[in-house]
């Protein structure tokens, strides 16, 4: 799987999770609706730069965006659920 598309799928879980609305995420991150629809469905290539402003924005850690899912046949659905137990086994959880 593409790279950006499984950054596109956690920063998007993560968003969700908070209950963040994209216009929120832009604002807090500093760019335009459009731009984070675009990474967050992996049609953009966004720089580290902007990874780090983006994570801090949601209070994660970059390296939560780069999780990827362990078969091919992964869903949309799976890389989530997947990137999700990371991320709760890396706070104590599970």
């Amino acid at each position: 799987m593409d790279i950006r598309v499984v950054v596109g799928l956690n920063v998007q879980r993560m968003r969700r999770a908070r209950a963040i609305s994209q216009e929120e995420l832009s604002l807090l991150s500093g760019c335009t609706r459009g731009y984070l629809s675009g990474v967050e469905t992996g049609r953009r290539n966004p720089t580290v730069v902007f990874l780090d402003g983006l994570a801090k924005a949601l209070g994660a850690d970059v390296a939560e965006f780069f999780v990827r899912p362990s078969g091919r046949g992964d869903t949309r659905k799976d890389v989530a659920e997947k990137a999700g137990r990371h991320q709760r086994k890396r706070r104590g959880g599970d």
